[in-house]
């Protein structure tokens, strides 16, 4: 099965919350650099959907901002969040187009690995099913694993994330054996009728192979082109990777 379409790019504004907070606490007032501002120039500039993880602890993403940024721009709001109660209750109200569910540890600087979809089966379930039955889209962010597309079948989840931190980090043949994983499971669940989507340390050096993947339908990106967007500019950085992945998309 091949999506049809372009291949969407999401892109993850968390680290212009990052550098705010580094300043301004919700109690001080200050809110420089907006990320409500960067939701506007992805829109501006060719991105496909905002990203945002309300983290249990708000170290960049506050629970406003999640309703400035849908107010701000029509671009789809796909929320990052953890299995908890609490996340939960906060993606009801304000529905956003998409709730991924990731792993999430206190003491981690970003998410490590992908989400243990086949070992928390009876966690999930009832939480999944809430926000589908609340209109919310569904996605689980997962290791590129047989398991863990098999787990998200039996959640009913409509979206898998996968994982390409190992991709990211390896070198050499093993960049190509993770690379095929990636593309088999991307295969494996658009077979089974579920929108793979793929992101973690992309850059404009490995971003075009995992582009070129048929099955594909988006990208999530956002610590890499923050990053760039010191340098560059955030338009700039964010239509540099847009044409990367068009053109690995002949």
């Amino acid at each position: 099965m091949i999506l049809p379409g372009r291949l969407r790019l999401g892109v993850n504004i968390d680290h212009v919350a990052t550098i705010r907070n580094a300043r301004w606490t919700s109690e001080s007032g200050g809110d420089h650099p907006d990320p409500v501002r960067a939701a506007e120039i992805v829109a501006a500039c060719g991105g496909d959907g905002i990203t945002a993880h309300l983290r249990e602890d708000r170290r960049h993403i506050r629970d406003e901002d999640l309703a400035r940024i849908q107010a701000a721009t029509s671009l789809p709001l796909n929320l990052e969040m953890a299995a908890t109660d609490e996340m939960v209750e906060i993606a009801l109200r304000h529905k956003p187009h998409a709730a991924c569910i990731v792993p999430e540890r206190r003491e981690e600087r970003t998410t490590e690995g992908g989400l243990d979809a086949a070992g928390q089966h009876n966690r999930l379930y009832p939480l999944v099913q809430r926000l589908l039955d609340a209109g919310i889209r569904v996605s689980l962010f997962i290791a590129p694993e047989t398991k863990q597309i098999d787990a998200a079948i039996r959640l009913n989840a409509p979206v898998v994330e996968l994982h390409t931190g190992e991709y990211a980090h390896a070198e050499g043949e093993d960049r190509a054996i993770q690379l095929k994983r990636l593309s088999d499971m991307a295969a494996l669940a658009a077979r089974n009728g579920i929108e793979p989507h793929a992101g973690h340390g992309l850059t404009y050096d490995n971003v075009q192979p995992v582009a070129a993947i048929p099955q594909l339908a988006e990208l999530n990106i956002g610590h890499y082109l923050i990053g760039e967007a010191i340098f560059i500019g955030l338009a700039a950085s964010v239509m540099k990777m847009r044409e990367l992945m068009d053109a690995a998309r002949p």
